[in-house]
């Protein structure tokens, strides 16, 4: 029985593991996106602005509060993006982002 609870622990330990790193890559994933955004709205601080998007993902469950965010913003600024856009951009820096978080 022991070998069975010791396996039963060591998954629970990863999927514990693996659920950390994908909460820290997509909250680097939504600072990078919030920095990439902060330069087409000519943010002065972006970081601070990358602090913003961050944030926004605790609203709900889920990507689209971060998107909602940066839609939002962009378009009351008057700059034009495409959903599909952003959407790729999302992607692309969730790739970054899950590459720097493995790397340390």
């Amino acid at each position: 029985m022991s070998g069975i609870s010791d396996r039963e622990k060591a998954f629970e330990n990863k999927f514990a593991h693996d659920q950390d790193l994908k909460f820290k890559a997509e909250a680097r994933r939504n600072k990078l996106l919030g920095l990439w955004a902060a330069g087409l709205l000519g943010k002065a601080d972006a970081e601070a602005y990358a602090k913003e998007v961050v944030a926004s993902d605790f609203e709900e469950a889920g990507h689209e509060d971060v998107f909602r965010k940066i839609k939002g913003d962009l378009d009351a600024a008057g700059v034009s993006v495409t959903d599909e856009v952003i959407r790729a951009k999302m992607i692309e820096l969730l790739d970054e982002a899950a590459s720097q978080v493995q790397k340390g």
